[in-house]
């Protein structure tokens, strides 16, 4: 009898959540449904949580969520290793757009560098440049690291690998003829480990490639003792003459703790990337949630200030521009 009561209750407990399913399916109206079917998820390669590309795929993805009922676009953007990474995740099909530094924007398209073995990505889409990215390099005062030359048999974090800052330290590296050797310690944390570090005293100077103010550097100027280093002389001049991707960069003085005066050195500057694997209506989207909304963009962080669009759509783009970038910008009247 007990048995009996048993199955009875599960039969009827079985019928009670078929009903409530039914009724949830009942609930959801054709528009509904369909909103539903056509929704489309997409996701954007960033870096560390403490770097500007962070900021720049959250910022992108606000915006574009902001729309999600009228385009039907859900965007993330979660860490990741930086510029290298999302571009080989972009090649790879599991990212749909990154943030990337022009050098290795323009290395991926080209099959050199470290993306030489793979060859050329002829399906990288540049969709817009954002903020310039100097080449940083702070340093512990007490290290006695003053320029560049100094780094030579001291502890210094060089970056994960996949990182932007790993590869730019390793073409300035060779062009000084360096090895990882030369140090006393080449470290590999992430941009968002690396100022504790510094400050724990792990390491002597941290690299970073980076849009300025950087929240990781103000960690490391503002939890310890530590000083902006110039990154300049004739090798990096001749890098500079050699690469169209590169320029001369400040560090205003006195955006940092400890650091009063600039700082010279050289950089890159960041990109928004993607593919022709990316619907370009996606893509047409997003550059449109980004434009449409440009004043509440650039106030999203310090370093976009400055941006201009006519800049953005033209400076430090390597790849063909995505067609669902160009529908937007000839909207608008900008080519």
């Amino acid at each position: 009898m007990g048995n009996n009561k048993g199955i009875t209750m599960k039969m009827n407990l079985k019928n009670i959540f078929s009903a409530a399913m039914l009724g949830s399916a009942l609930a959801l109206t054709p528009a509904t449904q369909s909103a539903a079917a056509e929704q489309t998820f997409v996701t954007i390669g960033t870096g560390g949580q403490t770097g500007v590309y962070y900021v720049v795929g959250q910022s992108i993805c606000r915006l574009v969520n902001r729309g999600a009922e009228e385009h039907g676009i859900k965007c993330t953007a979660p860490s990741t290793g930086g510029s290298v990474a999302n571009l080989n995740a972009i090649r790879a099909g599991d990212q749909d757009m990154g943030v990337a530094q022009s050098d290795w924007q323009y290395h991926a398209y080209n099959g050199t560098d470290q993306f030489a073995e793979q060859g050329p990505n002829t399906e990288l889409r540049a969709v817009f440049s954002v903020h310039p990215e100097p080449f940083t390099v702070v340093a512990r005062t007490d290290s006695g690291i003053k320029v560049f030359d100094d780094l030579k048999d001291k502890r210094v974090n060089v970056g994960n690998p996949g990182s932007g800052q790993r590869g730019t330290m390793e073409v300035v590296m060779e062009k000084k003829g360096w090895s990882m050797d030369d140090f006393k310690l080449a470290s590999e944390l992430k941009s968002s480990e690396q100022s504790q570090a510094l400050c724990d005293n792990k390491v002597d100077a941290i690299i970073f490639t980076a849009g300025h103010p950087n929240g990781s550097i103000k960690e490391a100027t503002t939890s310890c003792e530590a000083v902006l280093v110039p990154v300049d002389g004739p090798e990096i001049d001749a890098l500079i003459q050699d690469n169209s991707y590169y320029a001369k960069a400040i560090i205003p003085g006195g955006m940092y703790q400890g650091t009063d005066t600039d700082t010279p050195t050289f950089g890159v500057g960041a990109t928004f990337v993607s593919s022709t694997k990316t619907d370009p209506e996606v893509i047409y989207q997003i550059v449109k949630a980004v434009f449409d909304n440009f004043d509440r963009f650039k106030r999203l962080h310090p370093a976009f200030e400055n941006l201009d669009p006519a800049l953005m759509i033209k400076n430090n783009l390597s790849a063909p521009l995505h067609e669902g970038a160009v529908r937007y910008y000839k909207e608008r009247g900008w080519m």
